[in-house]
Order: structure tokens, then C-alpha cells, then sequence
């Protein structure tokens, strides 16, 4: 008997799901999702979800999650009670984690009452810039004079050759304004940025994961990370970047709501209610002016004007921000989602954020252009009226333009070449376990001196080490593998952001191996981590239709986790804070020995 193809082919009785091409179907057993589903709203790890599946509206703009009915009842909470609870939790959880994190920032802020590390640069150049507009040279001393003086000493006039942009040493110059040249006033603004960029957290997750408790987990989290905590107390210029590139950030992610949301409001609705997709609307709704994408903009502008690596970080995000109108466009309905995005999005999406950012760049270095150009202005201020007089281009562009653009080509040259080495210099590859920290401060006192016990056997050890909470970072790099594999096989565009938050502020590093780098630049993509952390936790927890017995034992589990990462900051917050302490229990800190 001979078979026909109506017989044998099963193929045709079997659904969609069933006719994926093998590599799918081998994918699946990872955890790769069904044809059908993309662009999906998938359920966010340890938090309410929706049964079934979810409508275009909701997937467009899912709602936030809320405990549910069965918590309020156990704990007695009456439903009026608990709804306000709920209501005012979105803000005030996350003022209480951010008053937690300033408590522990602005607590002993002057101390050590010393300049510590690179605050020899830039807490002087931010005191010149703001009264001169310009870096200058400082006499070798002048540390011993500003301390002793309490900062009342000349700016010297001679200007000085910086590589770095302005902006992060203004930011740092407006805290010595108000409080005085001294520790507590170079060190008030970082300290101020550290403590609202906690606060910017808890309320990006939240938005992230639609959930307020995951939102002030990431929060809490990077609140007791060692790293974030001594970089708040430092007057560099790596916390005044992640700030901004956090705040770009935030501003992205309430633009793709916003756009979302208008897209869900012009999709029709049925007669039977439902909203269905609608390739028209899909594909040719105009999204209209978006202020937060022009924000963003400014903000990565004011972060590329801190430090160039803010470079990377804009071209990740702006290409994260077309790939999110396109997954909006996708869901809505749209059968070409990229040419309509191209066609409706992607000239306006330029013009918001890539000219707005350099525009913003060229305008912080405005003390420097207003600066004299007979040689007592800024370093370089009189290249083109000296060195670069004659040039072919000095037809075209005028002298300032042309003493700016000289200067840049000279800090990038810098840039690319330096390999001066130093003690505490570090690959990449070790950052993310915390490998080389560097030391900020260290003294030795005798005892009965500067906190040391007097009956100390020997000299204490004073310590300010930039080192992340071990324990959280150690938990981050399996939470960056499980934010991976939810990305890629779980299509998660969650997971996606956090991973193009670290990739932005990480991978570029990897170009410069031979430069000399240093741990406490990865300061910029710890907030990532702190959500990547975050999305593990809530997973460890368990969807809500899970069985109690598995909750109960993720909740633990997830629970135990965050006791110990802050049992991990307490136990490190000596060297933090540069409080005096026996030498052996300064050798008990050092875990591994690259760390001395």
C-alpha cells in the first residue's frame, strides 16, 4: 500500500506551535517562547500577573502590579486602609529607601578630613571653573594650605591642560559655593547625586517591573553597595556620569510608556468591546512632540560632558529607543514595524536626543570660551591666534571654534595613549568580581590617635576603599546570566534593557585593555546590576500561582540573599568610611589579596 501525503504528513493537523522549524523547537526546552507570542508582555518575576492572555491595551501598557487581597486579610489591613497603602507606596517607598541612602551618605560627610585620591584634581579645578571658567595650576602644596586655611587661599591664574569636560567639576564647584572649599562643601553635591540617583532607582524599577517592591528592592540595593556608598562621599567625576546616564535612563523608559500608551489610545475598539490590532493605526499613528526623549537628550549630554565614555552609553541607548518603538509598533499590529518606524520615528528620535546631547556638550564649556584669548584665558583658549594662525581652515571656521577643536583632538589623543602605570590599575575582566578595588585613603595611626584604641597591641589601619559589597556583586554575576537567558529566550525586553545598561557602560572597556582603567569606572553600569539583582530575587520568589510551599521557599531563599548583602555592608563599613580599626581586623577584610 502506497501512502499518500494527506496520510503521512502530520505536519498539517498540528498547530503553529508544532511547526516551528526544529532549532525552535530545540530552543523551546530553554525556554523559548512560541511562535505567536512575540512582543508580549511577558509576567514579571515574583510579582501578581494577569491570567490569560493579556489584551493589546495591556500589553501595550501593562498595569502596575498590587499585593494581593489575601495579604491585607492576613495582616487585618481593612481594604480602605490597604488601598491607600497602595496608593502612596509608588512614592513613599521609595523616599524611605532614598532617606535610608542619604542618612548613611551625608552622615561624618568631611571625614577623612583629608583630599583623598583624584579629589587632588577636581575638587580645584570645580573651585576654579566656578569663579574663573577655566582649570588652573595650583601650587604643590596648595592641599596643605586648603585644609589648614579652610580654603582661603588665591586661585593661581596660570590656566591648566585638563581631559575632561567641565560639566561633572561644575557640578562639584556648586556644592563648594554653597558649603565652603573644604571636604564637606566638594563633597555635598556627589553625595546629593548618590543619594537621589537611589531614589531615581527604586522608581525606575518600579516602572520597569510594574512593581514598587522589586523598584525600592533595586534601590535598597544599590544603597548598601560599597562602591555607589564611597563614590558618594568622593569628589570624582564617575558618580556625577552615573547619575546622568541613570537620569537618560528614566527618561527613556517614561517615553516608551508615553508612547505606548498614545498608540493604545488610537487603536479602535470592537463591538464586543476587545481592542484588536489594527495595522493602519499600527504603522501611521504619529507619536507627536515626546519632551522626555528631548530630556533624555539633555541628559546624555550632560553626561558626555562630565566624561567621554558617555559616548557609548548614548549610541546603546538611542538604539534601544527605536528598538522599543518598533516592539510598540510591532504589538500595536503594525506588518512592517521597522519602515514604519523609520518612516514615523527615527528622524525625530535623532533630532531629540544626538543634537540635543552635543549641543549641550559644546554649551558647558561656555567659561572656557568666554575666557580671554590673548593668553591669560583657558589652556589652549589662544591656539588659533598663535599656533594655528594660518591654518586652511581659518577662512571657514572662527578662531574659538578652531582652538576648540584643537584642544578635543589633544584630549583624545590623551585618551587613547595613556598607559601610565599605577598601582591600582585593573582589567575589566575583573570588575565584575570586584578584583582590584582601589584605595582611596590609608593611614596608619598610632594608638590612642585618630580612633585607634589605646590599648591596640599595634597601629591601626584607616582605610577608604572603592570596593563593591562583595556579596552583591558576587550575587550580580549570575543575575547578569539569568537576565541574559530571560532576554534571549524569553524575548524579555526587560531583561534587554538592563543588559544594554551594563553592556553600554562595561564592554567599551574592553576596547582599552592596555590603558590604564580602574575598578571604580564600572560605577556607571551598577545600577544595571542592582536591577538585574533585583529580577533574580523576584524570580527566586516565584509567580504568584505558584504553590504556597514554593513561594515560601523562593521568599526565603530570596530573603536570605538581601540579609546577607547587607550583613556584607555592614561588616565592610569601616574601610568605607575610613574608621580606625585594629590591623587585624583590616587583615580580616582583605579576602583576597589582590585587595591590599
Amino acid at each position: 500500500m502506497t501512502s499518500t501525503a494527506s496520510s503521512t504528513d502530520i505536519r498539517q493537523e498540528q498547530s503553529p506551535q508544532e511547526r516551528q522549524p526544529s532549532w525552535q523547537q530545540r530552543l523551546r526546552r530553554f525556554g523559548h517562547p512560541a511562535t505567536g507570542t512575540r512582543g508580549s508582555a511577558p509576567e514579571v518575576p515574583g510579582t501578581p500577573g494577569t491570567p490569560g492572555a493579556p489584551g493589546i491595551r495591556d500589553r501595550l501598557v501593562p498595569p502596575y502590579t498590587e499585593p494581593s487581597g489575601r495579604l491585607w486579610s492576613t495582616l487585618g489591613v481593612p481594604p480602605v486602609l490597604a488601598d491607600r497603602i497602595v496608593r502612596w507606596s509608588a512614592w513613599g517607598g521609595p523616599l524611605l529607601v532614598t532617606l535610608f541612602a542619604g542618612v548613611l551618605r551625608f552622615w561624618n560627610l568631611g571625614s577623612p578630613k583629608a583630599v583623598i585620591f583624584d579629589e587632588t584634581y577636581y575638587a580645584k579645578d570645580a573651585w576654579a571653573l566656578v569663579h574663573r571658567g577655566f582649570e588652573v595650576n595650583w601650587e604643590k602644596n596648595a592641599n596643605d594650605l586648603i585644609l589648614s586655611k579652610g580654603g582661603d587661599v588665591p586661585i593661581p591664574t596660570e590656566a591648566a591642560y585638563v581631559v575632561h569636560p567641565p560639566v561633572g567639576k561644575y557640578v562639584i564647584g556648586l556644592g563648594e559655593l554653597m558649603f565652603g572649599f573644604d571636604p564637606f562643601g566638594w563633597r555635598f553635591m556627589t553625595a546629593l547625586l548618590g543619594t537621589l540617583s537611589v531614589l531615581m532607582l527604586c522608581r525606575i524599577g518600579r516602572r520597569l517591573f510594574r512593581s514598587t517592591f522589586l523598584g525600592c528592592l533595586a534601590g535598597a540595593l544599590m544603597a548598601v553597595d560599597g562602591l555607589h556608598f564611597v563614590m558618594s562621599r568622593t569628589a570624582l567625576l564617575d558618580g556625577v556620569l552615573m547619575f546622568f546616564v541613570l537620569a537618560a535612563f528614566g527618561c527613556l523608559l517614561v517615553d516608551r510608556d508615553r508612547a505606548r500608551a498614545r498608540l493604545a489610545a488610537a487603536l479602535p475598539v470592537g463591538p464586543d468591546g476587545r481592542t484588536p490590532p489594527d495595522p493602519d493605526v499600527a504603522e501611521n499613528t504619529r507619536l507627536g512632540l515626546r519632551p522626555w526623549r528631548l530630556a533624555a537628550g539633555l541628559m546624555l549630554g550632560l553626561a558626555f560632558a562630565t566624561k567621554w565614555n558617555a559616548l557609548y552609553v548614548m549610541a546603546a541607548f538611542c538604539v534601544m529607543a527605536v528598538l522599543w518603538d518598533v516592539g510598540a509598533r510591532r504589538t500595536a499590529g503594525a506588518r512592517h514595524p521597522y519602515r514604519a518606524v523609520v518612516r514615523r520615528d527615527l528622524g525625530w528620535a535623532f533630532l531629540s536626543t544626538v543634537p540635543v546631547a552635543l549641543a549641550t556638550y559644546v554649551t558647558s564649556w561656555l567659561g572656557w570660551f568666554l575666557s580671554s584669548d590673548d593668553g591669560s584665558g583657558g589652556y589652549y583658549r589662544d591656539w588659533a591666534a598663535t599656533d594655528g594662525k594660518g591654518s586652511s581652515w581659518s577662512w571657514l571656521f572662527p578662531d574659538w571654534w578652531r582652538s576648540f577643536w584643537h584642544y578635543e583632538n589633544q584630549v583624545y589623543d590623551f585618551h587613547v595613549g595613556l598607559s601610565s602605570p599605577h598601582p591600582y590599575e585593573s582589567n575589566p575582566w575583573s570588575w565584575i568580581v570586584t578584583g582590584r578595588p582601589v584605595s582611596y585613603f590609608y593611614e596608619s595611626p598610632a594608638p590612642g590617635r585618630d580612633g585607634c584604641p589605646a590599648d591596640a597591641a599595634e597601629k591601626c589601619a584607616r582605610e577608604v576603599l572603592a570596593l563593591g559589597t562583595p556579596m552583591l556583586w558576587w550575587v550580580a554575576c549570575f543575575a547578569l546570566l539569568y537576565v541574559l537567558w530571560r532576554w534571549f529566550f524569553r524575548r524579555d525586553w526587560r531583561a534587554g534593557a538592563i543588559a544594554c545598561g551594563v553592556a553600554a557602560g562595561y564592554l567599551p572597556w574592553f576596547l582599552y585593555q592596555e590603558r590604564t582603567i580602574f575598578f571604580f569606572y564600572s560605577i556607571v553600569f551598577l545600577p544595571f546590576l542592582c536591577l538585574a539583582v533585583a529580577m533574580l530575587l523576584g524570580a527566586l520568589v516565584g509567580p504568584p500561582r505558584s504553590h504556597d510551599t514554593r513561594r515560601v521557599a523562593g521568599a526565603t531563599a530570596a530573603g536570605v540573599l538581601v540579609l546577607l548583602i547587607a550583613w556584607n555592608f555592614i561588616y565592610f563599613w569601616p574601610i568605607y568610611t575610613g574608621t580606625s580599626i585594629p590591623i587585624d581586623d583590616w587583615r580580616a577584610r582583605m579576602w583576597l589579596d589582590t585587595w591590599v
